[in-house]
């Protein structure tokens, strides 16, 4: 039989980018924390724009994980 299961239930692939997103953002604010070492500037220091880009993507994932938590209650 076929199960249907409530959307806010299913796990879809912007769901899984923003999740990995959210853990790589977390991380390197930790390292901003305690090392001072900010990998996205380590990384793409010589590429402003890039760096302004990757911020705010992973702010929009953060964003849309907030919105998808507060709308399953």
């Amino acid at each position: 039989m076929l199960e249907v299961t409530p959307l806010a239930e299913q796990k879809n692939i912007l769901d899984t980018v923003s999740l990995w997103l959210v853990i790589i953002g977390g991380i390197n604010w930790g390292l901003v924390g305690v090392l001072k070492l900010d990998l996205v500037e380590t990384i793409f220091g010589s590429i402003a724009i890039l760096q302004q880009i990757i911020y705010i993507v992973i702010g929009l994932a953060a964003l849309y994980m907030v919105y998808g938590t507060l709308m399953k209650k």
